[in-house]
């Protein structure tokens, strides 16, 4: 390879390189015309309403028909909620999507059990690509799993009755803190 070679070749790689940050400059810009407002949307994961996730809009239950959430994890936190008059636990997930996300869910469900399971399962690096929360019914009526991607593959995270909960909320939350930069 030739001196001449080589300089075409980092003239194309760096036209290349200026194309590419052009490309992710334009999708960065916000969506001209009548929109969504960017504002969150909490998304409750459980099978209470007749549906595996729903929003509340204007007082109203509505379904979400989604499959998928697909977004960046940005956080996860349990929160003291009042739920019906009483005070409830409810883990929270915060994703960053085409706007920003809450899904939330019963601290001890079975839904929060498999999501913790598998962002604990994760390094934080594969954290901070984009992820794909999944609702999955289970047989009974109550229950509502959820099943997670990242990198478009499914993530196994098992988990038994000898589990240690906060034990492995503590890794999920430290390897969300440490994708982000949060952490240390």
């Amino acid at each position: 390879m030739t001196i001449s070679d080589t300089a075409q070749i980092i003239a194309a790689l760096t036209r290349q390189t200026e194309l590419l940050s052009a490309i992710v400059n334009h999708l960065k810009q916000p969506q001209l015309g009548l929109t969504e407002a960017p504002a969150l949307m909490r998304i409750y994961a459980n099978r209470s309403n007749n549906c595996l996730w729903y929003i509340v809009h204007n007082g109203e239950v509505v379904p979400v028909t989604a499959t998928a959430l697909t977004g960046y994890l940005q956080e996860l936190r349990f929160e003291t909620v009042d739920r019906r008059g009483k005070p409830v636990v409810k883990l929270q997930a915060y994703l960053k999507g085409d706007r920003p996300y809450c899904v939330e869910s019963g601290y001890d469900s079975h839904f929060s059990k498999g999501l913790l399971s598998a962002v604990a399962a994760l390094e934080p690096q594969q954290l901070q690509q984009p992820i794909t929360l999944s609702p999955q019914p289970g047989t009974d009526e109550s229950v509502l799993f959820c099943r997670m991607y990242a990198m478009g593959n499914p993530v196994k995270a098992p988990y038994d009755d000898q589990t240690n909960w906060k034990m492995v909320a503590r890794r999920a939350i430290a390897n969300v803190e440490a994708a982000t930069g949060e952490a240390f």
